[in-house]
């Protein structure tokens, strides 16, 4: 059995308030659990968003009263909540800023809206960005003009992981992190051979033993219409990308998951929604590349605790750690988890590595596919 450091996830959507439908603080930190995550960082795009005192008071009392693991909520950056978000900082996990893709109160249209919250927002705290290509590398620029660190989201690119590597050779405070769907999926313009013609997107490494998928992946993949339970921000890229980020995984600082769940009528419908569960799925991905040799365990310590912790300034969770049995070899399956959107884009994967118990501040909280921990237990990690 190997024990490592319970797992800090600092890129999670727990959809409450607004959509407690397809998953809420309860659901979303017993996946956590799950997972081997002892620690999740919240994010700010929920409906309402949370971007002021009334929001975020909302967030952290429905997590008092749901979270089964530790964790801090995120703010949203606005065009007009650059002082608001700056008084609450010391109580959040970071400030989050959609440079791409947002929406509502979150909307920042131009750089001039970025200002004041590089200005305003406490040097002690990160600002994370949600920035692709081009609007990377102006959050970038960002950093360097106000010698200030940024944090950048799920990177996917192999354009963005070589520019950060140049931006901290120079000495730019820059930080990010990288998302399983990004290292194992990849999308191409042939039609995949696994997955269905037409569908465009394929899921493919040097493991032999993902060559071995079952049908109900195949399914979980093609979706009702096609590509909607392939859809996902930023996009699947290609091999190339996929390889320069493996190439480059020492300029990676964080392994995150962005779960964003969705159910499964939402990513079958006209206009689904981009996002993935992702909670459950990571530490055997990550443990099943381990043993191909891609990467180490000292790796995985490194980018799922120490480094989220320096980066976010969170605490030590005293007598919390995680036990694995590194030689479980199993497929995944939606039905074993416990996300409440009940699907996941790596069904019927072969792994290697299970979480087989989880203790949480001297208490058994997870043990062998049961939650042992009552909601609330949980504490918030900024008070």
């Amino acid at each position: 059995m190997l024990k490592l450091p319970g797992l800090i996830d600092p890129h999670v959507h727990l959809r409450e308030p607004g959509a407690t439908h397809k998953e809420d603080w309860d659901t979303g930190t017993s996946a956590a659990l799950a997972g081997g995550f002892t620690m999740v960082l919240a994010m700010p795009n929920t409906q309402p968003p949370i971007f002021d005192s009334e929001t975020f008071n909302i967030a952290l009392t429905a997590a008092k009263q749901k979270a089964r693991c530790d964790y801090a909520q995120y703010l949203g950056a606005g065009p007009d909540n650059a002082e608001i978000a700056a008084s609450l900082a010391d109580r959040a996990a970071a400030l989050k800023m959609y440079l791409d893709m947002t929406f509502g109160e979150l909307r920042l249209d131009d750089m001039t809206l970025w200002l004041p919250h590089f200005e305003k927002y406490p040097k002690a705290y990160p600002i994370v960005v949600h920035a692709e290509s081009r609007s990377m590398t102006a959050a970038i620029l960002f950093s360097a003009i106000y010698d200030r660190h940024i944090h950048i989201a799920h990177i996917s690119l192999k354009e963005e992981i070589l520019l950060i590597k140049a931006a901290k050779e120079k000495g730019i405070k820059v930080t990010c992190e990288v998302c399983p769907h990004h290292l194992f999926l990849t999308a191409t313009e042939s039609p995949s051979p696994i997955l269905g013609e037409g569908l465009g997107v394929r899921a493919e490494s040097p493991s032999p033993t993902r060559a071995e998928r079952s049908t109900s992946e195949v399914e979980a993949g093609r979706g009702a219409r096609g590509e909607g339970r392939l859809e996902v921000r930023p996009r699947l890229a290609t091999q190339k990308d996929v390889d320069a980020l493996w190439e480059n995984l020492d300029v990676i600082d964080c392994f995150a998951t962005d779960h964003a769940p969705h159910t499964l009528q939402e990513k079958d419908s006209e206009n689904p929604p981009p996002g993935f569960p992702g909670l459950e799925t990571l530490l055997p991905l990550l443990l099943t590349a381990m043993h191909e040799k891609r990467l180490t365990i000292d790796d995985i310590i490194q980018k799922s605790v120490i480094n989220p912790r320096k980066i976010f300034n969170l605490p030590d969770q005293p007598e919390t750690w995680i036990e694995v049995d590194e030689n479980a070899e199993y497929e995944i399956k939606a039905a074993e988890q416990f996300t409440r959107c009940g699907w996941t884009p790596f069904e019927g994967w072969k792994v290697k590595g299970r979480v087989r118990r989880v203790v949480l501040r001297g208490r058994e909280a997870y043990r062998d596919g049961k939650i042992l921990v009552e909601p609330g237990y949980g504490r918030n990690v900024r008070v």
